[in-house]
């Protein structure tokens, strides 16, 4: 069986996560994983290309000198912050009405959705992602994807919700690896990916509330019937804890950062003998400097105390504050503070539990891999695995003009003569650049198949501008029909 690689980059607010995975059929074996600070990202989203690439680059040359491959092509998570979400609705009437709804009719009816949408200002908006809330086809309604497939109907309707946001966000991740000379295969809207890594069918069934809690963002994704029905992102999450400690402490963010991993604790009464100990830290002027645990602790509390409290408003905002009977699960790197579960349990009421990657890969020899800040990466190459990403290692495929070639035949259109003026017969999309004028021939042939037709768009214009009119400069114009 055919072995391909795919990599996954997680742009995060603190860390830039790279996992490389090598796949053949359904395994999937984790062959790399690392961690470096990020740089030039905030909230979730690049402001600085040029700082963000560095971290980026140094983690990739890392990745193909122990593998001894060259990564070419990976996939990427969208920003999370400043995503809206709206409802349309899309319906086709079928051309075969008595055939089943197939897949590809469901993913097209999701791209009319995707395309019909009116955006406020499409120069500053983009649609991340689409999901289906529902169908109904002419008897049944309330149906979920995979009980439309299959139906038979004249026609069928769907309700999405789509998530929008920025498009200088995506400009910005598109200038970063442009740069790196690496192209991207397909880019994720990562609440679905971070989903497919995490969470139990029985919880999305259920319901629950996903809680990733990142560096710069913390996003509160709603599953309910497997599908994700509400989505908000708070704009802060673990950094706002690190500034805090740094300021209060009077020490580097480095060093906050440093000791808010392996001391920090919400709950400062729930310590037991961790709180009785105080860390001594040597300064350069004042020599040492003494930061209590209980403090410490204290600090870390009453910051995370504002996020749950923003959490929980938009879990009661969301309108299923009463269906989540799997409760809350929460992720990401901010998810390893300890006593953080049993203190949104105790302010919340919901069951809480520490959201790893779910055992759907192997690995070996990659530490952290297993661990709730390598989720959004994760989640990513099984979103890409699923989709048939080709291996990163492969050249991305490119669209390659049109060689010229000679003629081998020679073909004439013919025009009726009783046709109305502006008729121009049938028009082809691939024709060679620059072929010669054809040449009419005593018998015309008028059934060809489009792929041998080898008639030029400047020698069609020529040979029958009069009766084609103003058609010509509509069709020759790719941007009034630029898909959005």
């Amino acid at each position: 069986m055919e072995e391909r690689y795919i990599a996954s980059v997680d742009l995060g607010s603190s860390k830039i996560a790279l996992t490389v995975a090598k796949v053949s059929g359904n395994d999937i074996q984790v062959i790399f994983y690392r961690e470096k600070p990020s740089q030039g990202i905030r909230n979730s989203a690049v402001f600085n290309p040029q700082k963000a690439a560095g971290p980026i680059k140094e983690v990739i040359a890392e990745a193909e000198s122990e593998l001894s491959i060259k990564i070419l092509q990976v996939v990427v998570g969208l920003p999370r912050c400043d995503v809206r979400q709206e409802i349309n609705c899309a319906k086709v009437t079928r051309n075969n009405p008595d055939e089943s709804i197939s897949a590809e009719e469901v993913e097209a009816l999701k791209s009319i959705a995707r395309e019909q949408y009116p955006l406020d200002d499409p120069d500053r908006e983009q649609i991340y992602g689409a999901i289906a809330q529902s169908y109904s086809e002419d008897e049944n309604f309330q149906l979920i994807e995979s009980d439309i497939i299959g139906v038979i109907s004249e026609t069928f309707e769907g309700n999405f919700k789509l998530f929008i946001g920025k498009r200088s966000s995506v400009k910005t991740i598109d200038k970063v690896f442009s740069d790196l000379e690496i192209a991207i295969s397909r880019k994720y809207f990562t609440p679905g990916a971070i989903a497919k890594a995490v969470l139990t069918e029985d919880e999305m069934e259920n319901g629950v509330a996903l809680v990733d809690l990142g560096g710069g963002a913390t996003s509160v994704s709603i599953y309910k019937g497997k599908i994700l029905r509400h989505y908000a992102c708070i704009p802060f999450g673990g950094k706002v804890i690190t500034s805090d400690i740094r300021s209060e402490c009077s020490i580097t963010e480095t060093l906050a950062e440093n000791i808010k991993m392996a001391f920090g604790a919400c709950q400062p009464d729930r310590l037991q003998n961790l709180g009785e100990k105080i860390l001594q830290i040597e300064g350069d002027v004042e020599g040492y400097k003494q930061i209590p645990v209980y403090f410490l602790s204290e600090i870390i509390t009453a910051r995370c105390h504002e996020i749950i409290d923003a959490i929980l408003y938009e879990i009661q905002e969301s309108g299923f504050a009463d269906s989540l009977r799997s409760g809350i699960v929460i992720t990401g790197g901010g998810a390893n503070l300890a006593n953080l579960g049993s203190f949104i349990k105790e302010l919340s009421g919901y069951t809480v539990r520490t959201g790893l990657p779910r055992p759907l890969f192997s690995a070996s020899g990659c530490p952290g891999v297993f661990e709730a800040s390598a989720t959004t990466s994760i989640g990513m190459l099984l979103e890409a695995k699923t989709d048939g990403v080709s291996s990163c290692i492969d050249a991305p495929v490119e669209e390659k003009p049109v060689e010229e070639e000679p003629l081998e035949e020679e073909v004439t259109v013919a025009i009726p003569e009783d046709a109305p003026e502006g008729t121009g017969g049938e028009l082809f999309t691939d024709i060679p650049k620059e072929a010669p004028k054809p040449k009419p021939q005593p018998k015309p042939v008028r059934e060809r198949k489009p792929s041998r037709i080898a008639v030029t768009w400047q020698s069609f214009k020529e040979s029958f501008s009069d009766a084609i009119g103003n058609l010509y400069d509509k069709v020759n114009n790719p941007d009034e029909t630029e898909e959005q």
